[in-house]
Protein backbone atom coordinates (compact mmCIF):
# COMPACT_ATOMS: atom_id res chain seq x y z
CA UNK A 1 0.00 0.00 0.00
CA UNK A 2 2.77 2.35 0.78
CA UNK A 3 4.28 2.28 -2.69
CA UNK A 4 0.22 2.22 -4.27
CA UNK A 5 -0.31 5.56 -2.92
CA UNK A 6 2.85 7.67 -4.20
CA UNK A 7 2.03 6.13 -7.64
CA UNK A 8 -1.09 7.86 -7.85
CA UNK A 9 0.42 11.32 -6.28
CA UNK A 10 2.21 10.88 -9.04
CA UNK A 11 -0.23 10.51 -11.53
CA UNK A 12 -2.48 13.30 -10.59
CA UNK A 13 0.32 16.00 -11.59
CA UNK A 14 0.91 14.13 -15.06
CA UNK A 15 -1.31 16.38 -18.12
CA UNK A 16 -4.06 14.19 -18.98
CA UNK A 17 -2.82 13.73 -22.48
CA UNK A 18 -0.38 12.10 -21.28
CA UNK A 19 -2.77 9.87 -19.14
CA UNK A 20 -4.92 9.16 -22.16
CA UNK A 21 -1.75 8.58 -24.52
CA UNK A 22 -0.97 5.74 -21.88
CA UNK A 23 -4.22 4.12 -21.80
CA UNK A 24 -4.32 4.22 -25.66
CA UNK A 25 -1.15 2.54 -26.06
CA UNK A 26 -2.28 0.06 -23.16
CA UNK A 27 -5.66 -0.37 -24.97
CA UNK A 28 -4.18 -0.71 -28.25
CA UNK A 29 -1.37 -3.68 -26.99
CA UNK A 30 -3.92 -5.56 -25.42
CA UNK A 31 -6.13 -5.62 -28.78
CA UNK A 32 -2.94 -6.63 -31.01
CA UNK A 33 -1.88 -9.01 -28.12
CA UNK A 34 -5.40 -10.72 -27.36
CA UNK A 35 -7.58 -10.03 -30.49
CA UNK A 36 -5.11 -10.36 -33.35
CA UNK A 37 -4.81 -13.63 -34.48
CA UNK A 38 -4.34 -15.92 -37.09
CA UNK A 39 -7.40 -17.91 -36.52
CA UNK A 40 -6.81 -22.08 -35.85
CA UNK A 41 -7.92 -24.12 -38.34
CA UNK A 42 -8.69 -28.21 -37.23
CA UNK A 43 -8.50 -30.29 -39.47
CA UNK A 44 -6.44 -33.76 -40.44
CA UNK A 45 -3.63 -33.79 -42.98
CA UNK A 46 -5.04 -34.96 -45.84
CA UNK A 47 -6.87 -33.79 -49.48
CA UNK A 48 -9.10 -31.28 -48.21
CA UNK A 49 -6.87 -29.72 -45.24
CA UNK A 50 -4.92 -29.42 -48.43
CA UNK A 51 -7.63 -27.99 -50.75
CA UNK A 52 -8.03 -25.59 -48.13
CA UNK A 53 -4.25 -24.09 -47.63
CA UNK A 54 -4.41 -24.12 -51.58
CA UNK A 55 -7.85 -21.89 -52.27
CA UNK A 56 -8.40 -19.91 -49.34
CA UNK A 57 -6.08 -17.54 -48.50
CA UNK A 58 -8.12 -15.71 -45.60
CA UNK A 59 -7.13 -18.95 -43.25
CA UNK A 60 -3.49 -17.55 -43.47
CA UNK A 61 -3.95 -14.52 -42.87
CA UNK A 62 -4.93 -12.88 -39.10
CA UNK A 63 -8.56 -11.53 -38.43
CA UNK A 64 -8.65 -8.09 -37.34
CA UNK A 65 -11.85 -7.62 -35.32
CA UNK A 66 -13.29 -3.95 -35.37
CA UNK A 67 -11.24 -2.00 -32.92
CA UNK A 68 -14.08 -0.42 -31.27
CA UNK A 69 -16.13 -3.72 -31.63
CA UNK A 70 -14.13 -6.82 -30.38
CA UNK A 71 -15.93 -8.24 -27.13
CA UNK A 72 -17.87 -10.72 -28.01
CA UNK A 73 -21.52 -9.48 -27.31
CA UNK A 74 -20.79 -5.95 -28.92
CA UNK A 75 -19.49 -8.35 -31.73
CA UNK A 76 -23.10 -10.12 -31.80
CA UNK A 77 -24.82 -6.87 -31.25
CA UNK A 78 -23.49 -4.46 -33.50
CA UNK A 79 -22.89 -6.97 -36.49
CA UNK A 80 -26.58 -7.51 -36.44
CA UNK A 81 -27.44 -3.98 -36.41
CA UNK A 82 -24.92 -2.86 -39.39
CA UNK A 83 -25.82 -5.35 -41.57
CA UNK A 84 -29.79 -4.51 -40.63
CA UNK A 85 -28.78 -0.77 -42.11
CA UNK A 86 -26.12 -1.78 -44.86
CA UNK A 87 -28.43 -4.29 -46.57
CA UNK A 88 -31.33 -3.83 -48.12
CA UNK A 89 -34.49 -6.56 -48.47
CA UNK A 90 -33.58 -9.26 -50.91
CA UNK A 91 -36.22 -9.83 -54.11
CA UNK A 92 -36.82 -13.17 -53.73
CA UNK A 93 -38.87 -15.57 -55.43
CA UNK A 94 -40.93 -17.60 -53.68
CA UNK A 95 -41.46 -20.87 -54.14
CA UNK A 96 -44.16 -22.99 -51.62
CA UNK A 97 -42.67 -26.71 -50.82
CA UNK A 98 -45.73 -29.38 -49.58
CA UNK A 99 -44.46 -31.81 -47.51
CA UNK A 100 -45.20 -35.51 -46.88
CA UNK A 101 -47.08 -34.91 -43.77
CA UNK A 102 -49.03 -32.02 -44.70
CA UNK A 103 -46.61 -29.06 -43.94
CA UNK A 104 -45.12 -26.84 -46.01
CA UNK A 105 -42.06 -24.34 -45.74
CA UNK A 106 -40.89 -21.70 -48.28
CA UNK A 107 -37.79 -22.03 -50.11
CA UNK A 108 -36.82 -18.35 -51.32
CA UNK A 109 -34.66 -17.90 -54.55
CA UNK A 110 -32.38 -15.41 -55.60
CA UNK A 111 -31.14 -15.88 -59.24
CA UNK A 112 -30.87 -12.79 -60.53
CA UNK A 113 -27.95 -12.79 -63.88
CA UNK A 114 -27.58 -16.91 -62.76
CA UNK A 115 -27.54 -19.66 -65.82
CA UNK A 116 -30.07 -22.42 -65.53
CA UNK A 117 -27.06 -24.54 -64.74
CA UNK A 118 -25.31 -22.25 -62.12
CA UNK A 119 -24.33 -24.07 -58.75
CA UNK A 120 -27.00 -23.74 -56.58
CA UNK A 121 -26.78 -23.12 -52.07
CA UNK A 122 -29.27 -23.88 -49.79
CA UNK A 123 -28.85 -21.43 -46.43
CA UNK A 124 -30.48 -22.59 -43.64
CA UNK A 125 -31.38 -19.46 -41.13
CA UNK A 126 -31.15 -19.20 -37.20
CA UNK A 127 -33.31 -20.15 -34.23
CA UNK A 128 -35.83 -17.20 -34.96
CA UNK A 129 -34.36 -16.50 -38.59
CA UNK A 130 -35.99 -16.23 -41.99
CA UNK A 131 -34.95 -15.01 -45.45
CA UNK A 132 -34.68 -11.39 -45.06
CA UNK A 133 -32.31 -12.15 -41.72
CA UNK A 134 -29.33 -9.57 -41.76
CA UNK A 135 -26.86 -12.53 -41.53
CA UNK A 136 -29.02 -14.52 -44.46
CA UNK A 137 -28.72 -11.65 -46.73
CA UNK A 138 -25.01 -11.28 -46.22
CA UNK A 139 -24.60 -14.74 -47.60
CA UNK A 140 -26.76 -14.29 -50.37
CA UNK A 141 -25.10 -11.29 -51.75
CA UNK A 142 -21.49 -13.18 -51.59
CA UNK A 143 -23.60 -15.93 -53.42
CA UNK A 144 -24.66 -13.82 -55.74
CA UNK A 145 -21.55 -11.97 -56.78
CA UNK A 146 -19.78 -15.37 -57.02
CA UNK A 147 -22.59 -16.29 -59.77
CA UNK A 148 -24.17 -19.05 -57.74
CA UNK A 149 -28.35 -19.52 -56.71
CA UNK A 150 -29.17 -18.81 -53.17
CA UNK A 151 -32.12 -20.65 -51.81
CA UNK A 152 -33.17 -19.88 -48.26
CA UNK A 153 -35.11 -22.68 -46.37
CA UNK A 154 -37.25 -20.99 -43.98
CA UNK A 155 -38.40 -23.45 -41.81
CA UNK A 156 -42.09 -23.96 -40.72
CA UNK A 157 -44.23 -20.80 -39.86
CA UNK A 158 -41.38 -18.52 -40.60
CA UNK A 159 -40.92 -16.55 -43.53
CA UNK A 160 -44.47 -15.47 -43.81
CA UNK A 161 -45.59 -19.05 -44.59
CA UNK A 162 -48.94 -20.13 -42.99
CA UNK A 163 -48.27 -23.09 -40.44
CA UNK A 164 -50.54 -25.98 -42.00
CA UNK A 165 -49.89 -28.83 -38.85
CA UNK A 166 -49.04 -28.42 -35.14
CA UNK A 167 -45.25 -29.23 -35.87
CA UNK A 168 -42.98 -26.61 -36.19
CA UNK A 169 -39.15 -26.99 -36.10
CA UNK A 170 -36.20 -28.02 -33.94
CA UNK A 171 -32.09 -28.45 -34.22
CA UNK A 172 -32.66 -32.44 -33.76
CA UNK A 173 -34.70 -32.71 -36.79
CA UNK A 174 -33.62 -32.79 -40.13
CA UNK A 175 -36.32 -34.27 -42.17
CA UNK A 176 -37.96 -31.39 -43.58
CA UNK A 177 -34.82 -30.42 -45.02
CA UNK A 178 -34.35 -33.93 -46.65
CA UNK A 179 -37.14 -33.58 -48.13
CA UNK A 180 -35.88 -29.56 -49.38
CA UNK A 181 -32.59 -31.61 -50.30
CA UNK A 182 -34.21 -34.08 -52.50
CA UNK A 183 -36.75 -31.83 -54.17
CA UNK A 184 -33.93 -29.19 -55.23
CA UNK A 185 -31.64 -31.64 -56.42
CA UNK A 186 -34.92 -33.70 -58.34
CA UNK A 187 -35.64 -30.46 -59.87
CA UNK A 188 -32.20 -29.44 -61.06
CA UNK A 189 -30.64 -33.11 -61.17
CA UNK A 190 -27.23 -31.72 -63.37
CA UNK A 191 -26.32 -29.08 -60.57
CA UNK A 192 -23.58 -29.08 -58.44
CA UNK A 193 -25.48 -28.17 -54.88
CA UNK A 194 -23.90 -26.97 -51.79
CA UNK A 195 -25.76 -25.80 -48.42
CA UNK A 196 -24.65 -23.29 -45.35
CA UNK A 197 -26.35 -23.46 -42.09
CA UNK A 198 -26.20 -20.34 -39.66
CA UNK A 199 -26.71 -20.86 -35.93
CA UNK A 200 -29.40 -23.52 -35.28
CA UNK A 201 -29.38 -24.08 -39.06
CA UNK A 202 -25.92 -25.71 -38.94
CA UNK A 203 -27.12 -27.55 -36.55
CA UNK A 204 -30.00 -28.78 -38.69
CA UNK A 205 -28.04 -29.16 -41.63
CA UNK A 206 -25.01 -31.10 -39.72
CA UNK A 207 -27.68 -33.85 -38.41
CA UNK A 208 -28.47 -34.07 -41.89
CA UNK A 209 -25.16 -34.78 -42.60
CA UNK A 210 -24.35 -36.81 -39.99
CA UNK A 211 -27.57 -39.18 -40.18
CA UNK A 212 -27.35 -39.50 -44.15
CA UNK A 213 -23.67 -39.92 -43.77
CA UNK A 214 -21.85 -41.24 -47.30
CA UNK A 215 -25.17 -41.14 -49.20
CA UNK A 216 -25.39 -37.32 -48.42
CA UNK A 217 -22.28 -37.37 -51.32
CA UNK A 218 -24.51 -38.03 -53.88
CA UNK A 219 -26.31 -34.81 -53.10
CA UNK A 220 -24.66 -31.89 -51.41
CA UNK A 221 -21.25 -30.93 -52.87
CA UNK A 222 -20.02 -29.44 -50.24
CA UNK A 223 -21.00 -27.47 -46.73
CA UNK A 224 -19.92 -24.96 -44.19
CA UNK A 225 -21.59 -24.13 -40.71
CA UNK A 226 -21.52 -21.01 -39.14
CA UNK A 227 -21.44 -20.04 -35.32
CA UNK A 228 -23.02 -23.39 -34.92
CA UNK A 229 -23.93 -24.56 -31.34
CA UNK A 230 -21.91 -27.93 -31.28
CA UNK A 231 -22.47 -28.85 -27.81
CA UNK A 232 -26.17 -27.67 -26.82
CA UNK A 233 -25.71 -28.27 -23.06
CA UNK A 234 -22.71 -26.19 -22.88
CA UNK A 235 -24.15 -23.80 -25.24
CA UNK A 236 -27.79 -23.58 -23.09
CA UNK A 237 -25.16 -23.36 -19.86
CA UNK A 238 -22.83 -20.33 -21.34
CA UNK A 239 -25.85 -18.34 -22.74
CA UNK A 240 -27.45 -18.94 -19.12
CA UNK A 241 -24.58 -16.89 -17.34
CA UNK A 242 -25.62 -13.70 -16.14
CA UNK A 243 -25.36 -10.39 -17.07
CA UNK A 244 -25.02 -10.27 -20.68
CA UNK A 245 -25.39 -13.51 -21.78
CA UNK A 246 -28.35 -14.16 -19.97
CA UNK A 247 -29.80 -10.89 -21.99
CA UNK A 248 -29.23 -12.38 -25.04
CA UNK A 249 -30.93 -15.26 -23.90
CA UNK A 250 -34.37 -13.61 -22.45
CA UNK A 251 -34.05 -11.65 -26.22
CA UNK A 252 -33.91 -15.01 -27.85
CA UNK A 253 -36.90 -16.48 -25.80
CA UNK A 254 -38.40 -13.10 -26.48
CA UNK A 255 -38.24 -14.09 -30.17
CA UNK A 256 -39.19 -17.62 -29.62
CA UNK A 257 -42.00 -17.04 -27.90
CA UNK A 258 -43.72 -14.37 -30.89
CA UNK A 259 -43.17 -17.05 -33.27
CA UNK A 260 -45.67 -19.32 -31.21
CA UNK A 261 -48.35 -16.25 -30.85
CA UNK A 262 -48.39 -15.98 -34.51
CA UNK A 263 -48.86 -19.67 -34.99
CA UNK A 264 -51.56 -19.81 -31.64
CA UNK A 265 -54.50 -20.98 -33.92
CA UNK A 266 -52.49 -23.47 -35.43
CA UNK A 267 -50.45 -24.52 -32.50
CA UNK A 268 -53.58 -25.17 -30.06
CA UNK A 269 -54.25 -28.67 -28.64
CA UNK A 270 -53.74 -30.72 -26.13
CA UNK A 271 -50.27 -31.62 -25.95
CA UNK A 272 -48.94 -28.00 -24.87
CA UNK A 273 -49.96 -25.51 -22.99
CA UNK A 274 -49.44 -22.27 -24.61
CA UNK A 275 -50.27 -19.98 -21.84
CA UNK A 276 -47.07 -21.78 -20.09
CA UNK A 277 -45.06 -21.94 -23.28
CA UNK A 278 -44.94 -17.81 -23.62
CA UNK A 279 -44.54 -17.53 -19.53
CA UNK A 280 -40.69 -19.11 -20.79
CA UNK A 281 -37.76 -16.47 -19.63
CA UNK A 282 -34.92 -18.63 -21.39
CA UNK A 283 -34.69 -21.07 -24.46
CA UNK A 284 -34.04 -23.98 -22.46
CA UNK A 285 -37.32 -23.22 -20.40
CA UNK A 286 -38.99 -22.39 -23.62
CA UNK A 287 -37.42 -25.64 -25.10
CA UNK A 288 -38.44 -27.91 -21.68
CA UNK A 289 -42.22 -26.90 -21.90
CA UNK A 290 -42.22 -26.39 -25.76
CA UNK A 291 -40.22 -28.24 -28.29
CA UNK A 292 -39.83 -31.45 -25.85
CA UNK A 293 -43.54 -32.04 -26.05
CA UNK A 294 -43.78 -31.17 -29.77
CA UNK A 295 -41.28 -33.32 -30.70
CA UNK A 296 -41.63 -36.58 -27.91
CA UNK A 297 -38.42 -35.69 -26.22
CA UNK A 298 -37.95 -37.72 -22.53
CA UNK A 299 -36.65 -34.51 -21.35
CA UNK A 300 -34.95 -31.27 -22.51
CA UNK A 301 -31.65 -33.38 -21.95
CA UNK A 302 -31.99 -36.27 -24.20
CA UNK A 303 -33.64 -33.09 -26.52
CA UNK A 304 -29.83 -31.47 -26.12
CA UNK A 305 -28.41 -34.50 -26.53
CA UNK A 306 -29.89 -35.21 -29.74
CA UNK A 307 -29.74 -31.89 -31.60
CA UNK A 308 -25.90 -31.68 -30.88
CA UNK A 309 -23.36 -32.21 -33.57
CA UNK A 310 -20.17 -32.54 -31.47
CA UNK A 311 -20.27 -36.11 -31.57
CA UNK A 312 -21.21 -36.60 -34.83
CA UNK A 313 -18.20 -35.27 -37.02
CA UNK A 314 -17.09 -39.15 -38.22
CA UNK A 315 -20.13 -39.48 -39.71
CA UNK A 316 -20.24 -36.44 -42.05
CA UNK A 317 -18.47 -37.24 -45.74
CA UNK A 318 -19.28 -34.23 -47.00
CA UNK A 319 -16.25 -31.58 -47.33
CA UNK A 320 -17.93 -29.31 -44.21
CA UNK A 321 -15.78 -25.64 -43.18
CA UNK A 322 -17.24 -24.67 -40.29
CA UNK A 323 -16.55 -21.17 -38.60
CA UNK A 324 -16.43 -20.61 -35.42
CA UNK A 325 -15.62 -18.17 -32.91
CA UNK A 326 -13.78 -18.78 -29.33
CA UNK A 327 -15.31 -16.15 -27.46
CA UNK A 328 -19.06 -17.18 -28.81
CA UNK A 329 -21.52 -16.17 -26.13
CA UNK A 330 -23.94 -18.97 -27.37
CA UNK A 331 -20.72 -21.60 -27.40
CA UNK A 332 -17.61 -22.05 -25.44
CA UNK A 333 -14.32 -22.72 -26.64
CA UNK A 334 -14.09 -25.67 -24.60
CA UNK A 335 -17.18 -27.63 -26.39
CA UNK A 336 -15.57 -26.72 -30.07
CA UNK A 337 -15.07 -30.39 -30.88
CA UNK A 338 -11.43 -29.47 -32.21
CA UNK A 339 -9.83 -32.93 -31.76
CA UNK A 340 -12.44 -34.61 -33.57
CA UNK A 341 -12.06 -32.21 -36.02
CA UNK A 342 -8.63 -33.23 -35.98
CA UNK A 343 -8.84 -36.53 -37.13
CA UNK A 344 -11.46 -35.82 -39.83
CA UNK A 345 -10.53 -36.04 -43.21
CA UNK A 346 -13.92 -33.94 -44.54
CA UNK A 347 -15.11 -31.42 -41.32
CA UNK A 348 -12.75 -28.57 -40.92
CA UNK A 349 -13.27 -25.77 -38.16
CA UNK A 350 -11.92 -22.68 -38.60
CA UNK A 351 -11.93 -20.56 -35.06
CA UNK A 352 -11.12 -17.15 -34.56
CA UNK A 353 -9.84 -15.73 -30.95
CA UNK A 354 -12.76 -12.99 -31.23
CA UNK A 355 -16.39 -12.97 -33.10
CA UNK A 356 -18.86 -13.61 -31.11
CA UNK A 357 -22.12 -15.25 -32.27
CA UNK A 358 -22.33 -14.31 -36.02
CA UNK A 359 -20.80 -11.22 -35.76
CA UNK A 360 -16.76 -11.57 -37.61
CA UNK A 361 -16.93 -7.92 -38.21
CA UNK A 362 -13.49 -6.68 -39.21
CA UNK A 363 -12.37 -3.32 -40.28
CA UNK A 364 -12.84 0.15 -38.55
CA UNK A 365 -15.77 0.83 -40.84
CA UNK A 366 -16.79 -2.05 -41.38
CA UNK A 367 -19.51 -3.03 -44.46
CA UNK A 368 -21.13 -6.47 -45.22
CA UNK A 369 -18.68 -7.45 -48.22
CA UNK A 370 -15.71 -7.15 -45.78
CA UNK A 371 -17.02 -8.96 -43.37
CA UNK A 372 -14.46 -11.76 -42.00
CA UNK A 373 -17.59 -14.49 -42.66
CA UNK A 374 -18.56 -13.43 -45.91
CA UNK A 375 -15.09 -13.78 -47.18
CA UNK A 376 -14.32 -17.17 -46.10
CA UNK A 377 -17.67 -18.04 -47.36
CA UNK A 378 -16.98 -16.72 -50.59
CA UNK A 379 -13.43 -17.77 -50.78
CA UNK A 380 -14.69 -21.47 -49.89
CA UNK A 381 -17.64 -21.61 -52.06
CA UNK A 382 -15.43 -19.74 -54.92
CA UNK A 383 -12.80 -22.59 -54.58
CA UNK A 384 -15.39 -25.40 -54.53
CA UNK A 385 -17.40 -24.29 -57.98
CA UNK A 386 -13.80 -22.76 -59.58
CA UNK A 387 -13.14 -25.97 -62.19
CA UNK A 388 -17.04 -27.46 -62.70
CA UNK A 389 -16.01 -30.52 -64.53
CA UNK A 390 -13.48 -30.96 -61.62
CA UNK A 391 -15.31 -30.37 -58.67
CA UNK A 392 -13.85 -31.34 -55.32
CA UNK A 393 -11.58 -34.05 -57.25
CA UNK A 394 -9.58 -33.62 -53.50
CA UNK A 395 -13.05 -35.47 -52.28
CA UNK A 396 -12.28 -38.75 -54.73
CA UNK A 397 -8.97 -38.85 -54.23
CA UNK A 398 -9.35 -39.36 -50.42
CA UNK A 399 -12.21 -41.77 -50.40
Amino acid sequence: MDYILPFFDVISYLPRWYIGAFLGCAFLLYYLREAVKQPVLACSSGKFRQFLEENVPILKEKYWPTLWCFESRAQTIFASLLRSKLLPDMAYRREILHLSDGGQVGLDWLEEGCSSNSPIIIILPGLTGASQADYVKCLVLSAKQLGLRTVVFNNRGMGGIQLKTPRTYCAANCEDLAEVVAHVKATNPNVPLAASGISMGGMILGNYLAKEGPAAKKVITAAMLISVPWNAKKGSESIEKPILNLLLNRHLCGGLCQTVVRMKEQLNGDFVDLEEVLKSRTIREFDSIFTVKQFGFKDVDEYYDKAAIHDKLHNIQVPLLCLSAADDPFQPYDAIPVEAANESQHVAIVITARGGHIGFLEGLFPAYEGQYMSRLFSQYFAAVFKDRSNSLKFLEDSD
